[in-house]
């Protein structure tokens, strides 16, 4: 896409430059010269249109080379009290043949006069082997921190939680269209979890996952990933939903809701995290 983008600039350069000869055939050469604009203005955005759908998805449903968006976003006040807040997020993704690889993660810490109130952070690595456009084996390894607890009082509970799992499994494309996409993914694999008292374990588990896609417009995105993670421990289940609105082709906002479902959390602890998200997303 950035290729075709140039090679616009290039080429109307090279027209604006030529113009004195485009005169010879016209009273100014404006007119001429504004129909050879907009003619080449017309196929680039023709290429790119088709350049955008090969690219999400290669002959493997595979996007090839580097893919990614990382999103920030910080707030704070002063005055009777003292407040911060950091989120960041990204993802990564690379493609070569009839593999894929992502990496992502997300951060968010906060604080109120001073003491922290937030410290968490998700960091996931995801290899994929397609051997059709729909039909995939892939090995996923995941990590998740929470540096600080609360109860259902919202009273702050001593001690953090760890889970880290590490699996593989088959997966299907049940959409493959360029502006809507659907697959879905199950497999075993070992967990390891410790809990706010500082017990720990490892044990036999699975993990389920969704990824959902659909373009309502060429500018704005909605997008649904949903996983559920389970063993003998407890099973959690995440989703998270949001809508994306292209501002250009390279930045975006994203407005997400994330909730977080622990059907076994520790002792005084919540069983429900809900996050509402706000955030500039950068994408290349």
């Amino acid at each position: 896409m950035n290729t075709l983008a140039k090679f616009a600039t290039v080429s109307t350069l090279a027209l604006i430059v030529a113009a004195p000869v485009s005169a010879q055939s016209t009273l100014t050469g404006v007119t001429g010269l504004n129909d050879q604009i907009d003619d080449i203005t017309t196929e680039v955005e023709r290429d790119q249109r088709r350049g955008q759908d090969a690219d999400r998805f290669g002959a493997t449903g595979v996007a090839q080379g580097w893919r990614g968006s990382f999103a920030l976003s910080a707030s704070g006040t002063s005055g009777n009290t003292d407040n911060g807040e950091l989120a960041g997020a990204g993802r990564l993704t690379y493609g070569i043949g009839d593999w894929n690889h992502l990496v992502g993660f997300a951060v968010e810490y906060g604080e109120a006069n001073g003491i922290k109130n937030e410290e968490k952070f998700f960091g996931t690595y995801e290899a994929s082997r397609y051997f059709t456009p729909e039909f995939y084996m892939f090995g996923i390894g995941r990590f998740q921190y929470d540096g600080l607890l609360t109860d259902t009082s919202g009273a702050i509970v001593p001690g953090s939680e760890t889970d880290a799992f590490l699996g593989f499994g088959p997966g299907y494309r049940v959409l493959n269209e360029p502006d809507h996409t659907w697959r879905v993914q199950a497999g075993p694999g070992a967990r390891y979890y410790k809990d706010a008292a500082g017990v720990s374990d490892t044990e036999f588990g699975f993990i389920v996952s969704s990824r959902y896609f659909y373009a309502l417009t060429d500018m704005v995105s909605f997008t649904n990933d949903t996983d559920i993670l389970g063993s003998d421990a407890n099973t959690i289940f995440s989703n998270d939903a949001g809508i994306n609105y292209k501002m250009s082709n390279n930045l975006s906002t994203r407005v997400s809701y994330r909730t977080d479902y622990n059907t076994d959390p520790s002792a005084g602890l919540k069983s429900t995290d809900n996050t509402l998200g706000v955030s500039l997303v950068l994408g290349f």
